[in-house]
């Protein structure tokens, strides 16, 4: 489990976890959640569940730091944990790929 403090502006743009699913729990502000091709807005104390390999994205959707839980199953697994995909196709047309300087 990870506890995510991310600024407005921020995202953590579209990527797969080829062998973990992941479920994202909203503690505090609002996050813009995308699910495959499915988007949708969470608020304090929504989930989303995404299953193993699933192209996902969550962005800060609102003014304040979005605070949410990403917890990650198994802890164990072959292969990498993470593979990003916003460059790609449909991706990056669903929703503009985001340039951050810092």
């Amino acid at each position: 489990m990870v506890r995510v403090l991310m600024p407005p502006g921020r995202a953590h743009q579209f990527h797969r976890h080829p062998a973990m699913e992941e479920i994202i729990y909203v503690v505090s502000g609002t996050a813009e959640q995308w699910v495959d091709r499915e988007k949708m807005l969470l608020g304090p104390g929504d989930i989303a569940h995404i299953p193993a390999d699933v192209v996902h994205g969550t962005y800060n959707a609102g003014s304040d730091t979005l605070v949410f839980l990403a917890i990650l199953a198994p802890a164990k697994f072959e292969g990498p944990a993470l593979v990003d995909v916003h460059l790609e196709e449909p991706w990056r047309t669903l929703r503009a790929p985001m340039s951050f300087s810092e």
